[in-house]
């Protein structure tokens, strides 16, 4: 997105594809309005009603959680996030910066719009410091945590489910599991560029990224995809979509909030994040 914010007077790219919906919303002067073909395959929460943007695909947020580290520690497995803020995990957890990394965006958009921040109650930034006492540290990617866990330098990786099962099908000694509370979620989309200089062939590019075919192979990485009558055909061991409770999102609100929300994150948390 910062390149092509750079880029906006002389664009050289003619396609967004796969980035996170909370950016795109946030920068609709950027795009033209365009409906691919099969645009009423989609479903109305995984599109720009005026097509601005057409979701692909979904990824959840989750912990990674040490099987070995936990034991050794005897700290219980199943986990909220309300647990994570218990003193027992202290020095424990590591999770992503939400003003590099979409995951870490996400964990913390879907903790505050549980807790009511659209509704005016900044207590739930109190939530956020009794969870910060107990981070390690927070990571410029939404990937680490898993692998810092993976590797047992801490027991819990706050992180994203296809992360978590390519840890745990890779060999390593990790379980996922899925906050309580909901999984807090973004959605992977695509836009056309304006002032793209093909514009004809970036149609026919975005009209097969949400083609049957295109969403068929999706399917073999991603917890969900956006067509309907397509389910996950993951071969690492993600659980099925609807067996995860998801978290009420308004990607609107995050996008529309973003600035403010990292600067005051930022003001508060900064000082744990340590360059990669």
């Amino acid at each position: 997105m910062a390149k092509l914010i750079a880029e906006k007077d002389n664009p050289q790219a003619d396609v967004i594809y796969g980035t996170a919906v909370t950016e795109l919303a946030r920068y609709k002067d950027l795009f033209i309005p365009y409906k691919p073909k099969d645009f009423d395959k989609i479903g109305a929460e995984f599109k720009d009603p005026d097509g601005y943007w057409t979701a692909i695909d979904m990824y959840v947020a989750a912990f990674c959680i040490n099987k070995e580290r936990l034991a050794q520690k005897e700290l219980p497995m199943h986990l909220s996030w309300a647990d994570l803020t218990k003193p027992i995990y202290q020095g424990e957890i590591i999770m992503p910066n939400p003003g590099s990394s979409g995951t870490g965006y996400l964990q913390i958009t879907s903790l505050l719009l549980d807790m009511g921040i659209k509704e005016g109650k900044e207590d739930c930034w109190e939530f956020l410091k009794k969870l910060d006492s107990n981070i390690v540290e927070y990571t410029n990617s939404g990937s680490a945590p898993a692998k810092l866990a993976s590797t047992g330098e801490v027991a819990i990786g706050v992180s994203f489910g296809y992360r978590v099962a390519k840890q745990m099908a890779d060999g390593f000694p990790v379980e996922m599991a899925f906050p309580a509370e909901g999984s807090g979620y973004e959605l992977e989309a695509n836009a056309l560029v304006k002032g793209a200089n093909h514009p004809e062939s970036a149609k026919r590019f975005l009209d097969w990224a949400i083609s049957e075919n295109a969403m068929k192979a999706y399917s073999k990485y991603k917890i969900m995809v956006t067509r309907e009558g397509i389910a996950s055909e993951a071969s690492i061991p993600l659980p099925p979509a609807e067996e995860v409770k998801l978290a009420k999102m308004d990607f609107e609100w995050s996008a529309k909030n973003k600035t403010a929300i990292v600067e005051k994150w930022t003001s508060l948390f900064q000082d744990k994040t340590v360059p990669e």
